[in-house]
Parts: C-alpha cells; structure tokens; sequence
C-alpha cells in the first residue's frame, strides 16, 4: 500500500500549484493581451474579433491534442517526465510568441503553447492525489487550483506595465525558473509500484474499450463544459456583449478576465472545503452550479448597464465556475493508477478542446435567431442553457468519489 501524506501542504503540492500558476498565466495572457496584440498588427476591430476567435480556437486544439499526449506519457513514463517535458515546451513556445508578427504566426506558437500546457495540470493533480491521504485529497487539489488560477491575475498586471510581447517573455522565463523547483518533487510511489506490474499503462483506448469505463469518461468531461462557456464566451467577449447589451462604458475584456479568475481562484479553495464538509464531490458540484445558473441569469439582464456592473457580474461568474479543482479531482479519482494521469490530463484538455464546438454552436445560434432583435446575446443565453443541462445531466450519472481508495488499477 502507497504511504500517503496527512499534510496538504508538502513540496508536491507546492510545485503542482506554482507549476499551475504558470501554466494559467501563460493559458489566459492571449485573452488578456488579445485585443492590444492583434490591433497592433493593423487589423480591424472586426477582425480582431474573427481573429480572436480562430487563435483561441487554435489553442484550445492544441491542449486537445497536447493532454493525449501528456496524459498517455504520465502513465507511461511517469507524471514527473510530464512536469518536466510541458514546462519546457510551452516556455519556448511563449517566448517564440513574443516574435510573431501576423495571425498565421499568432496562432502556430499559441497550437505548439497548448499542446505544451495541457499536461501541466493532470499530471501535477496526478501526483497530488497520490502522495495525499485520501481524507485530504480535495483539499490539496483545491489549494493547486486556487494558487494556480492566480497566474491569470498575474497576467492581468504584467500586461498593465509591459508591451504585450514582453509579457510572453516574461511567461517563458517563468516556466524555466519553475524548473528548478522541479528538481525536489518525488515520483508517486503508486505508479513505481504499478510499473512493476505486467499491466497495460497509458492506453488511451482503454477508455473507449468498455461501457462503464466509457460512460464515466464522457461524463467527467462533461461536467466541465460550463467553465470554459463562461471564460471563453462571456467572460473572454465580455466588451461585444456590453455593446449589445447597450452599455456605452467600455468594457476592457482585461478587467473581466482578472475579477473573474479572483474569484475563480477563492472559490476553488473554497469548493475544497464546501466537499470535504459535506464529505461529497458531487454536492459541492452542485452548489457551485446553481451559482452559476444565476450568475448566467444576471448576466444576460444587464440591458442599459454599466462597465461596473459587467465587472461584478463577471465576478460571479467566476466563483460559480469555482468547481475546477474539484472537476479535475473526479477525474483522477474515477481511474485506476494505470489510467489516472491519462484521465486526468485528458479531460481538462477536452473540455478546453470544446471551446472551438461551443463557438460553433454559439455561432450557428446567432444564424439561427437571425430575425429576433438580438441575435448575438439570444445565441449567448440558449447556448449556455444547453451546457449547463448537459453538464448537470453528466453530473447525475457521475459515481461520486469522496475518500475512494486509488491503490488499484483498470483492467
């Protein structure tokens, strides 16, 4: 049996969390730094907006593809070689960033950044729920993802003081000191041990192989799709859907970005301690929706506001979409040690990699109610209502994993 730690606070969880820190700061800088960025290229504020678009869809493909290839490595090699392999790449990658000149470049460095972060979280959410006593796991996790979800903050004041090129180099060179912090971290003693085993590690396939495996894979990953609709849709085009909603203050999706990954990052502390109270994954999961639900709701009445108000909203919206510790959690709690770094590092990945579907939809939508008075914020308020029923559905049909014993493995 692996000897867990009693203590949320060891070196692995400390590394996972500034590990995570990078990682967000580096996720969220091209939404920070979107507008500048792509304006200082010389296109319009249309094609900023269509731009915008296609490089974060980009991105999100590339931590698509990225989490296969991290998670089947945490499981075949170890989920150190992925602390250790994505760090350097989305490093270069950001510093290759602060390089580019047009679109086509933008969005080949943020494809090669993606692939580089999808393996950051998983593989350190991996190692902390393994090093962890069982009865602590939810709280290690959610002090990851809380310190973690302050790089995004971080961003938000690094591009207030510098060019946004600079603030892709100072992005990579985040990456290589974290480094050196990595030197100190053990290997989970449960995947030493299953490395000795005659089993199969990392197969990607196995997910698909078998109904339940299958059925508790899908959901895991569906009941992520509303953070990434609300960071990615209305937090991200916060500013259009001010000018919709008839603000005449102007809405700096800088600001939206920063108040709402503030609250994201205390409530994913917070949704640690709502779990272990209520000794419940999926309770403190459905907390955190129903807060979200209204916070939607509040959002899309917002006619004749004020840039203020977007800003509280978008506040509120970030703490409803707190549960990410505890999503990611589920994840690798679902799975044997033999499948654990792969589940983990793919389903945050996949729900990102939706991004490009939920603006599929989102823009398919607008077709849609074309002839209603405001197409743009109606295909915004119906696309949310369609994630969250599916999310809410796939929590239903979730096992619940609260102090679930991880020594074993899938067969």
């Amino acid at each position: 049996m692996q000897k867990t730690s009693s203590s949320i606070f060891t070196i692995a969880v400390l590394v996972a969390a500034l590990g995570y820190f990078v990682d967000i700061y580096d996720l969220l800088l091209f939404n920070i730094v979107r507008v500048d960025s792509l304006t200082e290229m010389g296109l319009s504020a249309t094609q900023v907006k269509t731009q915008g678009e296609f490089i974060i869809s980009i991105q999100m493909v590339g931590l698509l593809i990225g989490g296969i290839i991290w998670g089947v490595m945490g499981d075949k090699k170890g989920r150190l070689s992925v602390l250790f392999g994505s760090i350097i790449l989305y490093s270069l990658a950001n510093i290759a960033n602060g390089f580019v000149h047009t679109p086509d470049q933008y969005a080949l460095t943020r494809f090669i950044a993606g692939i580089g972060l999808a393996g950051e979280l998983g593989a350190g959410i991996t190692l902390v729920t393994e090093l962890v006593h069982k009865d602590k796991r939810g709280l290690s996790t959610s002090l990851v993802a809380g310190i973690g979800l302050l790089g995004a903050v971080a961003a938000f004041f690094v591009s207030q003081n510098f060019n946004w090129r600079n603030c892709y180099f100072i992005g990579g060179g985040l990456g290589f000191c974290l480094l050196l912090l990595r030197i100190s971290v053990f290997e989970s003693g449960m995947f030493t041990q299953t490395k000795k085993m005659d089993v199969s590690r990392g197969n990607f396939l196995m997910f698909f192989t078998n109904a339940k495996r299958f059925k508790k894979y899908i959901c895991a990953i569906l009941i992520g799709l509303p953070t990434w609709y609300v960071i990615g849709v209305l937090v991200a085009f916060s500013n259009n859907f001010a000018r919709e909603f008839g603000i005449s203050e102007t809405v700096s999706p800088k600001v939206s970005t920063m108040v709402a990954y503030v609250c994201i990052s205390i409530a994913d502390v917070l949704v640690g301690f709502v779990s272990q109270w209520l000794k419940s994954r999926k309770k403190a999961l459905y907390i955190f929706y129903i807060l979200t639900i209204i916070s939607i709701i509040f959002y899309f009445n917002q006619q004749n506001g004020t840039a203020a108000g977007m800003y509280v909203i978008c506040a509120a919206l970030g703490f409803g979409t707190g549960f990410w510790a505890i999503f990611v959690t589920m994840a690798a709690e679902q799975f044997g040690t033999n499948l654990r770094a792969t589940a983990a590092t793919t389903v945050p990945n996949m729900v990102r990699g939706a991004v490009p579907i939920i603006f599929l939809l989102f823009n398919w939508l607008q077709t849609v109610f074309a002839d209603v008075p405001h197409p743009y914020i109606t295909a915004g308020w119906v696309s949310g209502a369609i994630i969250m029923f599916i999310a809410v559905t796939a929590a239903y049909f979730t096992e619940e994993t609260f102090g679930k014993e991880l020594d074993y493995i899938e067969m």
